[in-house]
């Protein structure tokens, strides 16, 4: 009986570590839903849209961006969410261009028409990039809007560009990505988690305004961890929260009032 009983446990032992050797391996496919599209497709694509390709000084796509200003009133990078392509958020652009900012939408590594892999690594890293050209670009401050995994990418970029990010717009943020992670598979070891963004901590510095909009039903990263992401902060803030939204299905028409109510909340220092 009891050799039945120890076969049993040890044979759970081993399904719980396989299990957890194949999320290790995998999890990054859990975490990030890239589309693909060529580049001549994804140009058509964005002509469409009113935007241009923006690219760096080798010719290379960092990503698309709104017909050049010459006096914006400010830069203002979009760091899209785990899911789709930047070409799917030109609604960011639709709704704060005509507020008088110039709109870049960065497309991550092996996102849309840019090559490479998505990891927390290389999503940092062509945040970094783009925050550099924009603030070499001069004459107007560098704002982020970070949407769900992309406050993550945000959050990182302004504690390490601290002199170029002068304010945040992070739209259903988490405070914690390995707690988000605890929420949603509370069974596996937090250890496991290689992409491990943490905005609350990034953030805890920051000392220019951040504007937080919280879906009241968010399903995915949860509203608790956006109010937790707003407690945190130290300098300006306001929170904004659509109560009865999910995480996909905020108001964000561009005719809604909170784009302007934003743009003169960050705009104050």
């Amino acid at each position: 009986m009891r050799s039945t009983w120890l076969g049993w446990l040890l044979g759970g032992v081993g399904l719980y570590a396989g299990l957890c050797l194949l999320v290790f391996a995998f999890q990054r496919r859990l975490l990030y839903f890239p589309e693909r599209a060529g580049e001549p497709a994804a140009s058509a694509r964005a002509a469409r849209l009113g935007l241009e390709p923006w690219r760096d000084g080798a010719g290379r796509l960092r990503g698309w961006r709104t017909p050049g200003r010459t006096r914006p009133s400010a830069r203002l990078l979009v760091l899209h969410g785990n899911a789709g392509a930047a070409l799917d958020r030109a609604y960011y652009p639709e709704a704060l261009a005509p507020l008088g900012l110039e709109v870049s939408i960065l497309e991550y590594p092996g996102y849309g028409a840019r090559p490479g892999s998505p990891s927390e690594p290389s999503l940092v890293a062509a945040a970094l990039d783009a925050v550099d050209a924009l603030a070499a670009a001069g004459g107007a401050p560098v704002w982020l809007l970070g949407e769900s995994l992309g406050s993550g990418v945000a959050a990182r970029a302004a504690s390490l560009r601290p002199r170029a990010v002068r304010a945040l717009f992070l739209i259903t943020p988490f405070a914690s990505l390995p707690e988000v992670a605890r929420h949603h598979y509370a069974f596996l070891p937090g250890f496991l988690l290689r992409d491990r963004f943490e905005p609350a901590s990034d953030l805890a510095s920051f000392g220019g305004p951040v504007a937080i909009l919280v879906a009241g039903r968010d399903e995915v990263v949860t509203a608790a961890q956006g109010r937790k992401l707003f407690a945190a902060l130290g300098g300006p803030k306001r929170l904004w929260e659509q109560p009865g939204a999910q995480h996909n299905t905020l108001d964000l028409r561009p005719g809604n009032p909170m784009w302007r109510e934003v743009a003169d909340f960050l705009a104050r220092r």
